[in-house]
C-alpha cells in the first residue's frame, strides 16, 4: 500500500476531544482500579495491578492529562504511584521481562510530568529487575519463565520496548551497566528477529549451555514462519527507538525495512489482520493496535531524520492515523470505555501456544498507543520511552 495515497487527514481536534472522552468515561468506571488487558463486550473489567499491562492505563491518564491539562488526570495517576511502588516492593507479578510496559507509560511518565519521588523510586527498581534476568550465555534479557529455565531460555521481540528504561534509568543515575545491559541485548536481538524478507520473528531459542541461538518459533503468530501484525509493530518502533538511543546503522536499517514490510502487507482497508498470513476474504480478526504502535515509530523517527524524510514520516503516520480514527476509534461512550475496537490480543491456531483471548475487542495497549499518537501528533511531545 502506498501511504501517501490515503486521504489527508484534518482531524486531530475532533480525535483528542473524543478520545479524551473515552479517559473520562473509563476513568468514572474505573476508580482506583485499572483496566483488564482486554475488553469484554467492548467494556473493561476492573484490575488489579497486576499481568504486563497496567501501565498502559496510568500511560493513558498521564497522555490525557497533556492533552487537556486537566489536572484531575495527575491527580488519578498519584492515587496509582503507591500500587506502583508496592509491586515491584513486594515483587507482585513482576516474575518476567515487561517491566518497561509496565513502568515506562506510567511512573517514567509521571515522574516527567511531576517530579514524584515515589515514581522515580518504582521506575528504577523495575529497571533493577529487568537487569536481573539478563542471561550471560546467549547476551540477552530472558522473556518469561524460571531464569535458566531450557523451555524459556528464549528473548521476545517485544523486549525492544522493555530497553528504553534501562537507558532511562542510566541517565537518571549515572550508572552504566544499565545501558550496557540494553545496548547487548539489541546486539544480540536485531539480528535474529529480522527475516531476509524484512518480517520479523517472535521469539528466539538459545541453547543455556553455550548461549548460542537455536532457533526461532512463534507464540502469538499463525504459524513459525509467519509475520505476526504486533510483533512486527514492536519491530518498526523498537528499532526507531534503538536508532534514538544507539545510531547505529543495523537499528536504522531494520525500522526502514519492518515498516516496509508492514505498510506493503496492509490490506485494501487499511487496518491489518491480527497476522499478515491472511487478507481480505479471510474472515479472520483485525488488530488495530498493532497500527496505532506503528504510527508511534514512525512520529518517532521523525524527530530524528532529515527534513524530508521526516516529513514523509509524519505525514505518512497522519493520513495512518486518520484511518484509525475513522475506521476503529470509539466515538460514542455509550457503546465502550475503550478507545480502539478491532484489537487482538490473541488468537489461536493449530501452529500457536495461546488461546483466544480479546478477539475484535479493544485492548488497553492499543488505547494507549493511540492516545500517545495523537499527543505525538499534536507535537512537543517528550516520550516517557
Amino acid at each position: 500500500m502506498k501511504v501517501s495515497e490515503l486521504n489527508a487527514w484534518n482531524g486531530l481536534d475532533e480525535a483528542i476531544d473524543r478520545a479524551l472522552a473515552q479517559t473520562d468515561k473509563a476513568l468514572s468506571l474505573m476508580g482506583t482500579s485499572f483496566k483488564y488487558s482486554v475488553s469484554e463486550h467492548l467494556w473493561y473489567p476492573k484490575s488489579q495491578n497486576v499481568e504486563w499491562t497496567t501501565g498502559f492505563w496510568t500511560g493513558e491518564l498521564n497522555l490525557a492529562y497533556e492533552l487537556s491539562g486537566r489536572q484531575g488526570y495527575l491527580d488519578a495517576v498519584s492515587r496509582q504511584m503507591p500500587s506502583w511502588l508496592d509491586r515491584i516492593e513486594n515483587r507482585i507479578d513482576v516474575d518476567h521481562h515487561d517491566m518497561g510496559f509496565l513502568y515506562s507509560p506510567s511512573c517514567v511518565g509521571f515522574y516527567q510530568l511531576t517530579g514524584s519521588h515515589t515514581a522515580r523510586k518504582a521506575a528504577l527498581l523495575a529497571a533493577d529487575n529487568l537487569v536481573s534476568r539478563f542471561q550471560e550465555k546467549g547476551q540477552f534479557i530472558q522473556a518469561w519463565g524460571k531464569l535458566g529455565d531450557p523451555d524459556n531460555y528464549r528473548l521476545i521481540i517485544d523486549c525492544l520496548l522493555n530497553l528504553p528504561l534501562l537507558f532511562w534509568a542510566t541517565r537518571e543515575t549515572d550508572e552504566k551497566n544499565y545501558r550496557d545491559v540494553a545496548l547487548r541485548h539489541l546486539h544480540t536481538a536485531l539480528p535474529l528477529v529480522m527475516r531476509p524478507d524484512h518480517s520479523t520473528v517472535h521469539t528466539y531459542f538459545f541453547d543455556p549451555k553455550t548461549g548460542k541461538p537455536t532457533h526461532g518459533r512463534t507464540a502469538q503468530g499463525y504459524r513459525d514462519g509467519s509475520a505476526w501484525a504486533r510483533g512486527q509493530a514492536w519491530g518498526v518502533y523498537g528499532s526507531a527507538l534503538a536508532w534514538r538511543e544507539t545510531r547505529e546503522q543495523i537499528a536504522y536499517d531494520d525500522f526502514y525495512a519492518t515498516l516496509d514490510f508492514f505498510l506493503s502487507h496492509l490490506p485494501s482497508s487499511v487496518i491489518p489482520f491480527w497476522d499478515f498470513d491472511f487478507s481480505e476474504g479471510s474472515g479472520e480478526p483485525r488488530d488495530s493496535s498493532s497500527l496505532a504502535i506503528v504510527i508511534c515509530g514512525m512520529l518517532e523517527m521523525a524527530d530524528h531524520e532529515t527534513r524530508a524524510k521526516a516529513d514523509e514520516l509524519r505525514d505518512g503516520a497522519r493520513r495512518l492515523c486518520g484511518e484509525l480514527f475513522n475506521r476503529c476509534a470509539v466515538k460514542n461512550p455509550e457503546i465502550s470505555d475503550g478507545q480502539l475496537l478491532h484489537g487482538t490480543y490473541a488468537r489461536k491456531s493449530p501452529y500457536n501456544t495461546v488461546r483466544n483471548r480479546g478477539v475484535d475487542e479493544c485492548n488497553v495497549w492499543g488505547d494507549y498507543y493511540y492516545l500517545e499518537a495523537l499527543r505525538r501528533l499534536k507535537g512537543g511531545w517528550k516520550p516517557y520511552w
